[in-house]
Formats: C-alpha cells, structure tokens, sequence
C-alpha cells in the first residue's frame, strides 16, 4: 500500500497514517518478550491443549484464549489508546466502526507522538515477536509467520456498530486475530451484542463435478468479547467466513446508558512470509492473491446463490378480463398503448394520478434527463388501506414466516424473500383477499404495469424477475453487488414498510394523490454523515452516526478508461485511492472498500460510499461522489432506475434498533436494444 506520513492531529490525539515498517524483531534485539504475556501461556502441557482445543474446534479451526497479555501491560494500553489514538468514523456497505491507523505504523511517528504510546509499542512488538508467532504456529500449525510484515489497528463499535459476513482471503494473510479490550472493570455482556460469529458451510458441485464451500445463510458459533481475551483463527479462502454482531443499544425503558458499552479490539492478521525472511515461498503471496474473497464476489459460486433469477413473460400474465362491450380495437392497432381494460386493472392498485396522459408525460421527461424516477404515494388510497390492514398486529408481517425463504450466500446478502415462478396467481391473489400477494403476483408481473412502466421510461421491456423481500431488523442486508450485463436492465422497488424512523418521513406524509420526483430523495434521507470525526475518548454515538440502515443505493462503479496515476504519491498498488480523508482505509478483514468521493477508479473492490450529506454545495459541489440514487426505507414509495454495466446496488443492514423490518417488493426487466439513447440515459455522473 502506499506510504503516508505520521502526524499528531487536533487535540494532541495520534493519527497513525503510513510509514516504513521495521521488524519487531529487530527492534528488541532478539530479547525475550515473554514477561508481556500471561505466566502459563507458554507451558508446553497449556500449549499442547491449546493445539488439540484448535484442531477439533468448529465449524472451522480457531482458538479462544483467555487472558493472552500480562494484566498490567494491557490496561496501560487500553489508557493510552483511549487517552491519545485518534479514531475515525467509517460506515459502508458492509461495515459500521470507529478505527484508528496502522499500528504497524508506530514507527513513524515523531519522538513526542511515540512517547505517549509506551506501552502500545510493547504490545505490537510482543504480538509479532519470534516467541508468539512460534506460539501461533505449534497452536495453529498454519506454517511460518512474518515477524517484517506487520497488520494491525483499534476497532470500536458503538452501539449500532457492525461488520458483516466476510472471510479474510486477502492478499497474504495466514491467521487473523482479535485481542479484545472492552472495560476490565465492567465484564461485557452477551446481550451487548459485538460477538464473533463463525459460519459453517456446506459443499456444492456444480454440472461439471467441481466442488464449491458456501457458507449456510446464519453463523453456528458465537464468541462474545471479554477483557483480555484472544480469538484467532486459520485464513481459509472460501471457509473461515464469520461477521461481527452488532452492537446493541441500550434499553431506553430500563434507563441504561451507553457508558461503557463499546466493543474495543486489536484486529489483524498474520502474513506469510516476506521475501528475506525465513519459510518465504517465491509466488505463493501471487497465488494467495487469486483466491481472494473480494474475487468470490465475482461469482464463481453464483449458481448456487439463492433467490436464482426466474424470468416472466409479462405478455403470458393474467390479463384482466375486458369490461363487456369495451372495444379492443385500440389495443389491436398499438400493443404498448394502455387499453381501456388496462387502465381498468391499474386503477384497482396504482394512485390513478399516476394514470393520466400529462403525468405519464411529465414522468417520461423526467426520466429521459435523470433515468431515475422516485414516486409517492404510488398505490391508491383504497388498494393501500387494506394492504396497510394485513401488515397489523403480527410481527411476521402479511404473511406466515413459513411462507419466506431466506437468501445466500450471506457474504453477498441475508434477507427473507417471496418468489413468483409463474404468472398463474395464487387464488388468494386473484380473488382480491391478499393485498400483498395481488401485488407480488397480480400487479407487477401484468402486461399492464409493463406497458406503464414502458410508457415513462420509453424503454422497450421483455422479460421480468420479482422478488418480495424482508429485511429483517438485526440480520439483514444486501452488499454492494456490481451489474456485469452488457446490456442496461430497468429497476424498481416498491417500498412497503409500516413503520417510521428511516430518515425519510417527510417524503411520506404527502397529500395522497401521487407525487412525482426525478431525483433521489434528498442525499441526507436515511444515509450518514460521514467527516465527522471523534473528538477525545470513543464512547459516544453521534446522531449522524446513529441510523439504522435499511435505506437502499445506487453508485457509479468502475470507469473502463482509467486515468494513469502511476506518478500519484496516493495511490495504492492495488488500484485504490487512498485519500488524504482516511476514510477509505479499513482493518476490518472486508478489505479495502472504495471511497465513493475519490475519482481514482478500482478494478475489483465493492461499493464504498462517501456519506451522502457532504455534498452539499461549496467547492466539492461538483465534485463526483459516485451516488446515483438513495432511498431511505418508507410507505408505498415507487423508484425506478436504469442500470447500466457497472452500476453497485445495496440495502443497508437493519439495526435492531429499527422500529420494524424493511418490507419492499424489488423488480427488473430486460431492455430491448431499440432505443438509441439507451446508452447516454443508463448512467449519470
């Protein structure tokens, strides 16, 4: 990566930002470190029941161990990092923390800086010294360790703090490690939330008898945080995948505050060998590389993702009868046109605004500048009443949770969805006594809503794939996915969730008729703030910070032309930017996520956004913050989007602290190559 320069920031707090690394080793000279660790830890019997304990452990190898860091050595540290580390607020796609620097990067600071950090120093040089990597080693037998090439940093959650499903395979990590430093004088809870959770998988084989590991949709295995505790694990591509639960906020009718509730941790890994050192293996970091997790992403493993896409021909859908003597001759001379039956069958869903020949025009304008639409109040009065009245009094929702299947792998997203694989209705739907199903399966498959959704976008549409989706509060979301096809696909989502508090009530609490808006919901809806930064101890959660997710995004993806930044000091050698804002580095074990506000384009990384909400005018007005479209979770909302190649799509996990789950019914079609301006409409920048 590439080298930053150390610095002390506002308030005396340490940045700890790029620097040249030194080995550990050689800084002690060889001397032993053992008096930093625990008396017992290096027994040989305690050794040789730490290696059996890691050998039979499941679902995959790893080890906890308790009170790793002689007791007095690591409150020192926890004093130092909260009394001078300076701390950063990152949220993306899949992750929600404060972070400090590279710890590997204490050698770089000035003498001053260095001076208030003793003890922390003492700590990483004991963690990479010879001593505890040969511990690792007989324990975990992974093979050789680098004792040169040194990863390492400070998260904290705050309630609402998360990181999701992921497995480590980046680059050359060999073992990742957590060495927790919560409050010693106030044991953390279970209930808290922050656990380390580890997924088992399960083998599939595809036509051709090759054989995948796909992780199952929920973690088998959880390992709550305790002062003074370490977990470690094997980094195993397609295998060791775990998350971080979220952390979760007290319980306001108890009167609990935060206090000390914040998961703080040492986050790193061990890597190979480097080059030099002894056990280094020519092209094995290279071959490493390849089987990366940020590659999975890729998909590799697609065919076994669930929901598979199942394409509708809306023309093979059931057509509402027509009205007795209504003529059809209309319909016969232009087959895109509404006919009289059409709009008899919409009328019984959609907000009949919607429905008239100027608001028709005016969407179509609208979306031939923007290719984005967001409409309120999409479904009439009368057809919402009573799709509101199935939603009340059961926590499932409209429907029986047996009726959902849950979505994998969860490395790409976790939510609960109903799939229509017919354009035969349910006679529940057909019959008008199941709102929510004559909506998955009655209104958005029709021929009807196609020639509608055809008429405002002027699009010709084919095909059609729909899923009804919950997003479980406290477990789902849908990471930043990449859209490969070369051809754009037209989306919708209509957003049907009940309740309030998602950062976009006021777009909710309109007339009634039907309003029509060209762009996002305003950046600020249900997405973060995203410069703020701590200031002093982490123990707060700011109210920029605290949403709870659920709001779903679109943001430019790579740019095919890449600009030749070989001479840019800032730029990384795998293709990221590093801003000079170090919101865009991560120790999270998700890797690098891309900040959205750099203009330097990535090859392979998932979405990163910058947060929405700092672009609001000044010098930065034009510049690209790589968001297209936002949308906070709300009530009978419509948005519709062309996507094009490249274009990244996420719903944001939903914290437990939602008032409910995100419910929406989410949609594509194909889009036929008639239209010449396709390509200038697909993507904004």
């Amino acid at each position: 990566m590439s080298k930053r320069k150390a610095e002390v920031v506002e308030g005396d707090e340490i940045n700890l930002s790029g620097q040249a690394k030194r080995s550990s080793t050689e800084l002690n000279n060889g001397n032993s470190m053992r008096d930093r660790f625990s008396p017992t830890l290096f027994d040989p019997a305690l050794v040789q029941k730490y290696a059996a304990d890691y050998a039979t452990s499941n679902p995959y190898k790893h080890l906890v161990v308790v009170n790793l860091i002689n007791d007095a050595l690591l409150r020192s540290v926890r004093t130092e990092i909260l009394d001078n580390i300076h701390f950063t607020p990152k949220e993306t796609d899949i992750y929600k923390i404060h972070q400090s620097g590279d710890l590997a990067n204490l050698d770089g600071l000035d003498p001053a800086a260095l001076a208030k950090l003793p003890s922390l120093l003492k700590l990483r040089d004991a963690l990479y010294g010879a001593e505890f990597r040969q511990w690792v080693q007989n324990v975990s037998g992974s093979g050789a360790l680098s004792g040169r090439k040194t990863d390492m940093a400070v998260n904290v959650y705050l309630p609402g703090g998360h990181l999701l499903c992921h497995d480590d395979v980046i680059g050359s990590r060999r073992v990742s490690y957590i060495l927790y430093l919560t409050d010693p004088e106030r044991p953390w809870k279970p209930e808290w939330g922050g656990a380390l959770r580890l997924y088992a998988t399960e083998t599939k084989v595809d036509a051709d008898g090759k054989s995948f590991k796909v992780p199952q949709a929920k973690w088998s295995r959880e390992l709550p945080p305790a002062w003074n505790q370490l977990s470690f694990f094997a980094v195993q591509p397609g295998e060791s995948f775990h998350d971080v639960e979220e952390v979760y906020h007290p319980s306001e009718e108890a009167g609990e505050k935060d206090g000390g509730r914040f998961r703080m941790a040492i986050s790193g890994w061990f890597h190979i060998p480097q080059e030099g050192e002894e056990g280094f293996e020519p092209g094995l970091e290279e071959s490493m590389a390849k089987q990366s997790s940020l590659q999975q992403l890729q998909g590799k493993a697609d065919q076994f993702d669930e929901p598979g896409a199942v394409w509708l021909d809306p023309a093979k859908a059931r057509r509402p009868a027509p009205q007795s003597g209504a003529s059809t001759k209309g319909e016969k001379e232009d087959e895109a046109a509404l006919s009289e039956a059409d709009l008899d069958f919409l009328l019984q869903y959609m907000t009949p605004n919607y429905l008239t020949p100027d608001t028709v025009d005016e969407l179509s304008d609208l979306f031939a500048e923007e290719s984005t639409l967001q409409l309120t109040d999409f479904l009439s009065p009368r057809f919402v009443t009573k799709l509101r009245a199935q939603f009340g009094g059961s926590s499932d929702g409209p429907l029986p949770e047996s009726e959902y299947e849950t979505s994998r792998p969860p490395y790409k997203h976790r939510y609960r969805y109903l799939q229509p694989t017919t354009t035969t209705p349910p006679n529940s739907a057909a019959s008008g006594r199941d709102p929510y199903r004559a909506l998955t399966y009655v209104l958005l498959p029709s021929l009807a809503f196609c020639k509608w959704l055809g008429m405002v976008t002027g699009l010709g549409l084919e095909r059609t794939s729909l899923l009804a989706r919950r997003f479980r509060r406290g477990l789902d979301y849908q990471l930043a996915q990449s859209y490969e096809s070369e051809e754009p696909q037209l989306e919708y989502t209509l957003c049907i969730t009940p309740t309030l508090g998602w950062g976009g009530e006021e777009e909710e609490t309109t007339a009634g008729n039907g309003e029509v808006g060209g762009d996002a919901v305003g950046a600020a809806d249900g997405v973060p703030g995203g410069d703020a930064r701590t200031n002093g101890k982490v123990l707060t959660t700011g109210d920029d910070e605290d949403n709870v997710g659920g709001y779903e995004l679109y943001m430019a993806g790579d740019d095919e032309d890449k600009d030749d930044d070989n001479d840019d000091p800032t730029a990384s050698d795998d293709g990221v930017t590093i801003p000079t804002n170090p919101l865009a580095r991560s120790h999270t074990g998700a890797g690098d996520r891309r900040s959205a506000k750099t203009r330097r384009k990535t090859t392979h990384d998932p979405a990163v956004y910058r947060a929405a909400g700092s672009s609001g005018g000044g010098e930065d007005e034009d510049e690209d913050d790589g968001i297209l479209f936002s949308n906070p979770a709300g009530w009978n909302t419509m948005s519709i989007v062309l996507r094009d190649r490249g274009t990244m799509r996420f719903v944001k996990y939903v914290s437990r602290r939602a008032r409910g789950d995100r419910w929406d019914v989410t949609g594509a079609y194909e889009v036929t190559g008639e239209d010449d301006d396709d390509e200038d409409v697909a993507q904004r920048s």
